[in-house]
C-alpha cells in the first residue's frame, strides 16, 4: 500500500510540474485573479474633495438710526442752553457746515419756524429774500423782528434733506422740546413738508389747519403754510396766508 501511495503522489507531482512547465513555456509566469483591476488608478490624481456648501445665514438686522440730539437726558433745560447746544451737538448736522442759531426772546407772541437757514445766512437767521418777506409780514402784524422768535428745524442748510430719515431719528422730538423751551404764544410754520414729516398729528383737515403743537410743556397754537421759496414765487400764496392769519387771530383787516 505504501508503495502504491508513493507512486500516486509521484504521478500527481509530475502532472502538476508538467502543467506549470506548459504555462511557463506559454509566457505566463504570474498569478491571476478574476476580479477586474484599474491599471491606471495610480496614474490619475486623487479627486479633490467637494467644497462644503456654506450654511445659509440670516442677513444682519438693520440697525436703528441714531436719534437726533443724542440721549434725551442730555438735552438742555433752558432756552439759552438750547442755543449753545444747537450750535455744537454733532447729531444735528453734518460736520464742517456752518450753523446758524435761533434768535428772539423767550415767551414771544409769535415763533416763526422754517426748515433750515437761507443760503445767505451766516450769523443771523433769515437774512435773505425770505427773511425780508417775513420782516414785512411781521410789520403788518404789528411786530418787529426782535419781538418774534425765529428758528429753523435744522441748524444748517442741507441740499435736499431726507425728512423721512430725520423723522425716523426723532428730530420732531427735538423740535417739540425747542418749542417748549421758547414758550411762544403762537407758532407759524413755513413748509408743509415739515408738518407731515416731523409733527405727528391726526387732524382730519388740511395741513394748513394744523392743531396745536403738543409738547412736554403743554401745547402751542400752530398754523402752517408753504415754504419761503413758494411764497416768494406765488404772491397768491401770501394773500391766502394773510387772510388765514386774520381769521386765525380774529384781527379785522384795516
Amino acid at each position: 500500500m505504501s508503495e502504491i501511495a508513493n507512486n500516486e503522489s509521484a504521478r500527481m507531482a509530475d502532472a502538476l510540474g508538467a502543467a506549470l512547465d506548459w504555462w511557463r513555456d506559454a509566457g505566463v509566469d504570474c498569478a491571476f485573479v478574476d476580479d477586474p483591476q484599474d491599471w491606471l488608478a495610480a496614474a490619475r490624481p486623487a479627486p479633490s474633495p467637494k467644497p462644503q456648501r456654506m450654511a445659509a445665514t440670516e442677513p444682519p438686522a438693520p440697525t436703528a438710526p441714531p436719534p437726533a440730539g443724542g440721549a434725551r437726558d442730555g438735552w438742555p433745560a433752558t432756552l439759552q442752553g438750547f442755543a449753545d447746544w444747537w450750535m455744537a451737538e454733532p447729531s444735528l448736522s453734518p460736520a464742517g457746515i456752518p450753523r446758524v442759531p435761533p434768535q428772539g426772546p423767550e415767551g414771544a407772541s409769535l415763533m416763526v419756524l422754517v426748515a433750515m437757514p437761507e443760503a445767505d445766512d451766516t450769523a443771523q437767521l433769515l437774512s435773505g429774500r425770505g427773511g425780508r418777506m417775513i420782516d414785512s409780514m411781521l410789520g403788518a402784524m404789528g411786530l418787529a423782528r426782535e419781538q418774534a422768535y425765529l428758528a429753523s428745524v435744522l441748524p444748517t442748510r442741507i441740499a435736499m434733506p431726507d425728512w423721512d430719515d430725520w423723522k425716523a431719528r426723532r428730530l420732531g422730538d427735538v423740535l417739540a422740546h425747542h418749542v417748549a423751551l421758547a414758550r411762544p404764544q403762537r407758532l407759524l410754520i413755513f413748509g408743509k413738508t415739515l408738518v407731515s414729516a416731523l409733527i405727528d398729528h391726526d387732524s382730519p383737515h388740511s395741513l394748513s389747519d394744523l392743531r396745536p403743537l403738543n409738547h412736554e410743556g403743554g401745547s402751542t397754537p400752530a398754523i402752517s403754510t408753504y415754504d419761503l421759496d413758494a411764497l416768494l414765487a406765488r404772491p397768491a400764496f401770501k394773500a391766502s396766508l394773510w387772510n388765514r392769519w386774520l381769521e386765525w387771530t380774529g384781527t379785522e383787516q384795516a
